[in-house]
């Protein structure tokens, strides 16, 4: 018998700094996220790292907090209640880090008897501390607990037209009678050695070529599983579907750790220069995403405004995810079908 198992990233149970903190440890201490040694990666995270951040991402998820609990966790809720709507296969629900766990959402379908799960990651494109992560960690806990399951996941969907046609018609409504100078295509960051490791053919990613990207876009096998190549493929298809001049659109990479190089440019020093280059009207998406999550709702909708507000600029539109659009439902509904 067939099921799903749709999973995000995942959120902290609540606001308070002592959830967050936990939060962060099980996140940072993946090997796929902080991937360094164990004994440093337990020396960064939790001699360092959790003694100063949970405090300030705590009053970082207090400004986006809503009632119902964390948005992440409430939008994809909203999705699974949508998507169960149109399907007749056992659909649950599961987070990388924190509640619903992974092994919890298996087991919610062990209990209604499946067999044959599909495995949904809710990242567009492919990367060592998302996608990958997820998969690794549903094979340890089939091979512990669900012996009797077997996995098909959906791959990176960055590329395919009904995800570009949804992600596309998005943007272009929520711009709809509002002027911008600049749409700015901003996706999560990640250190550059990641793109390396996640290079297939060992010799044929260059991360750091932040202006040309020649690599990007040169057809490679090492392209199914490069983040950056992805993120600039998944920008070109849509700037195609919207018929944005190169002017009116650029790529950046927000969020970073201090200490090893990330992909670049950064977000926000593009938001912070753009006011002096004449761009006063900047629009903001983030295809990363697809549920409006910390990185989106705080750090561009709040601190992206402000920065580009106080740096001169007039307008400043932050682009909603797809979150539970019922196009996307539509989209998601289908893959699952087939």
């Amino acid at each position: 018998m067939k099921g799903v198992l749709l999973v995000n990233l995942g959120s902290p149970d609540s606001t308070s700094t002592k959830d967050v903190r936990k939060y962060l440890d099980e996140f940072l201490m993946d090997e796929r996220v902080i991937d360094a040694p164990y004994l440093l990666r337990v020396l960064l995270v939790r001699g360092i790292i959790l003694n100063t951040r949970p405090k300030k991402s705590a009053k970082a998820y207090k400004k986006i907090w809503w009632d119902e609990g964390s948005p992440l966790i409430v939008l994809s809720e909203r999705l699974l209640k949508k998507v169960r709507a149109k399907t007749e296969l056992p659909v649950a629900l599961a987070m990388r880090y924190g509640k619903p766990s992974i092994k919890t959402g298996l087991q919610e379908l062990k209990d209604q008897g499946i067999t044959d799960v599909l495995i949904v990651p809710l990242y567009p494109q492919h990367a060592m501390a998302t996608t990958d992560t997820i998969m690794v960690l549903a094979e340890k806990l089939r091979k512990e607990f669900f012996s009797e399951m077997k996995f098909t996941h959906i791959p990176a969907f960055y590329h395919r037209q009904d995800y570009i046609k949804v992600l596309a018609d998005s943007i272009q409504n929520h711009l709809k009678g509002k002027a911008w100078d600049k749409i700015l295509f901003s996706y999560h960051g990640i250190p550059e050695r990641h793109v390396r490791k996640s290079d297939i053919t060992k010799s044929h990613c260059n991360p750091s070529d932040s202006e040309n990207f020649a690599c990007c876009k040169t057809k490679s096998p090492a392209h199914e599983f490069c983040y950056k190549h992805q993120c600039y493929e998944t920008t070109k298809q849509v700037v195609e579907y919207l018929s944005l001049e190169p002017h009116q659109y650029f790529v950046s990479f927000q969020s970073r750790l201090a200490g090893d190089p990330w992909l670049q440019p950064y977000t926000d020093k593009m938001i912070e220069k753009y006011p002096n280059e004449g761009i006063k009207k900047l629009a903001v998406v983030t295809p990363a995403f697809v549920s409006d999550c910390l990185e989106t709702l705080e750090e561009i909708a709040m601190e992206g405004k402000e920065e580009f507000l106080e740096a001169g600029g007039e307008e400043f539109h932050a682009i909603p995810c797809i979150n539970d659009n019922d196009d996307w439902v539509d989209v998601l509904v289908n893959w699952i079908e087939e």
